[in-house]
């Protein structure tokens, strides 16, 4: 019998990674070599049939796997995104139209506060409901000193990172039903942080915390609460600040597996968090690392 078994060192993108940058925010098109994330050979079993889902951050990286994920699943579909990284967006509503399910694009950028709450709103009328809620919009950007961050941008990374989590959780909530889904993506910086990216860990970490608390404050409502620790995964933050330059060929080969994640490999914890199958999980944090530890 032939075995379909897949080697976790080699089965995706394993080489060096060109030396590339780009001005923020990037596009995950221009990027050498694309991240894999269609979901080309994910195949749906109806688990999130009938279901209306938000995931900011949608157009590229993990969130844009997830969104392809989720439709092929059976969900309807809103993403938001930075008007900047409209042809990104445009290709994965091109996909999910393809898969035949509903598709609403949402650009938004969450520096500006009230931003999130508003596109909350606009996602729930436009689908018709919301019982999925993907919080997955993040700013990341490296800095080897502290004293040379600039205040503008601890705030924004704040803003967008965290404080747009409050912002459409208190905005979702009256209109989320019983068996509904909040999923949040922090990272292994949270637990493992490194010195170059001070601000982007302290606003992962918090997310730790707010996921945690949340899920307590809600599980009389009976609606989940998780996150998802993801490790070093190809997507365009790396690439316009989220790591030094002549970093990135050797991005994510200090892992255990030896290489970089891609978003097809994350996307499938976050189908299981958002389906009924999940449906005793509630304030967990899951780590998709290659191997790196996700404990304080």
């Amino acid at each position: 019998m032939e075995s379909k078994l897949t080697n976790p060192l080699n089965n995706f993108y394993h080489k060096k990674f060109e030396k590339q940058s780009q001005d923020y925010p990037a596009l995950q098109s221009k990027m050498k070599p694309v991240p894999e994330g269609d979901m080309k050979n994910y195949q749906g079993h109806d688990l999130l049939k009938g279901r209306h889902a938000l995931i900011t951050g949608g157009d590229s990286g993990i969130g844009r796997a997830v969104a392809i994920a989720y439709a092929k699943e059976g969900a309807d579909v809103a993403i938001q995104y930075l008007p900047e990284e409209e042809s990104d967006a445009k290709e994965v509503e091109k996909i999910i139209k393809k898969i035949g399910q509903k598709v609403i694009l949402l650009p938004a950028d969450f520096r500006r506060h009230g931003t999130a709450k508003k596109v909350t709103m606009d996602a729930e009328k436009k689908l018709g409901g919301l019982d999925l809620l993907v919080m997955n919009a993040a700013i990341q950007q490296q800095a080897s000193d502290i004293t040379n961050v600039k205040i503008t941008l601890i705030r924004d990374t704040f803003e967008v990172n965290i404080i747009s989590m409050f912002e459409m959780v208190q905005a979702a909530l009256p209109h989320l039903p019983a068996g509904s889904s909040i999923i949040a993506t922090s990272s292994v910086q949270a637990f493992q942080p490194s010195p170059n990216l001070l601000t982007y860990a302290t606003t992962k970490a918090a997310i730790c915390s707010f996921i945690t608390n949340l899920a307590q404050s809600i599980a009389e409502k009976g609606i989940r609460a998780n996150g998802v620790a993801p490790g070093p995964i190809w997507t365009p933050l790396q690439v316009c600040g989220g790591q030094p330059t002549e970093a990135v060929p050797t991005f994510g080969q200090e892992t255990p597996l030896n290489r970089a994640g891609q978003p097809d490999e994350v996307a499938p914890l976050y189908v299981f968090l958002a389906s009924n199958q999940a449906n005793y999980i509630t304030g967990q944090m899951y780590g998709i690392t290659g191997g790196s530890l996700t404990t304080y």
